[in-house]
């Protein structure tokens, strides 16, 4: 599956199409909330931009659905890969596009991994995120959550396994015997059944939002949407005409406990801040000494933990 095609307007990794409206899925009912299926992957850029938006929209409105996250395999080589539209037939050539993107969401990337050490796949770390998923699924997030940050962030190659052993010894496991059997045709198997999902679910770019009711009618959302289009969608789903009311936003110190890591672009979009606030939200919101404010890129980020 060869998708890197990635457009800066749409906000897709992939040949997306949107299509307005409910359609009809077949999919199992296996809860009385709504599903919704988000299909991505490690290296899909536009994941990376969606990161602020789609916290939000779980942690106020997560309570009227489940979240099932599904890889769709952007890379599997870059053997006979070509993205004529996107002007990209080799991994060097992604680099500039890596950037825009990082520019215009105020997401840091780097992207120089493209010319220095570029990711050959993202079936491997896609097959280590099901491999953890099958033992802790809320863990699986964090290990793609973390293997973001080191991609695009901090320029790691997470197609390595030394990267991926690291990243996985992090969270607590056992990150050579994880890697080991994401490599293994159990890791393929796995993978393969998202792959299954993913075409049936019509799914061809990345991100892509699936929202399902009790009645297997859903809808879908291509590209980084808006909180605001989120919402819609699922009042749209759950087929009313009231309002949703959403959760609290958790406190900063609760946010940055779990997560450990947050860019000002994630702040300003959980918060309703604008840029300039987000330093003095911190500090009224941190306690002194229990975070580090740092600097990437031209943008902020507050890691959890004092200086060494």
């Amino acid at each position: 599956m060869n998708n890197m095609i990635c457009d800066l307007e749409t906000g897709i990794c992939g040949p997306g199409e949107a299509q307005p409206g409910l359609q009809a899925f077949e999919l199992p009912k296996t809860t009385p909330k709504v599903d919704v299926y988000y299909v991505t992957d490690p290296i899909c850029s536009h994941c990376w931009a969606l990161e602020p938006v789609l916290r939000r929209f779980a942690q106020q409105y997560g309570r009227h659905f489940r979240l099932h996250t599904v890889m769709g395999g952007l890379l599997e080589s870059w053997n006979g890969f070509a993205d004529v539209k996107n002007g990209i037939s080799s991994p060097a050539d992604v680099a500039g596009h890596w950037r825009e993107v990082g520019e215009r969401s105020r997401m840091p990337i780097d992207g120089t991994l493209w010319h220095d050490d570029p990711v050959q796949s993202s079936f491997t770390p896609s097959r280590v995120f099901k491999v953890i998923q099958q033992q802790d699924a809320q863990l699986a997030l964090t290990f793609l959550r973390r293997a973001r940050e080191a991609v695009f962030a901090f320029n790691r190659n997470i197609g390595s396994e030394a990267v991926l052993t690291d990243l996985v010894d992090a969270l607590g496991l056992n990150g050579h015997k994880i890697v080991a059997r994401a490599n293994s045709a159990y890791g393929q198997e796995l993978l393969s059944q998202d792959f299954a999902l993913t075409r049936s679910l019509g799914v061809r770019g990345f991100p892509t939002i699936i929202m399902v009711n009790e009645k297997n009618e859903g809808l879908k959302l291509v590209g980084a949407r808006s909180l605001q289009e989120y919402v819609d969608g699922l009042k749209q789903v759950l087929d009313t005409n009231d309002a949703l009311e959403a959760d609290r936003q958790p406190a900063l110190g609760e946010l940055l406990g779990s997560e450990q890591l947050l860019f000002s672009r994630e702040i300003e979009e959980m918060y309703d801040l604008e840029p300039a606030d987000v330093a003095q939200f911190i500090e009224a919101n941190l306690a002194e000494g229990s975070y580090q404010l740092r600097e990437l890129l031209g943008e902020s980020y507050v890691h959890g933990g004092s200086a060494a």
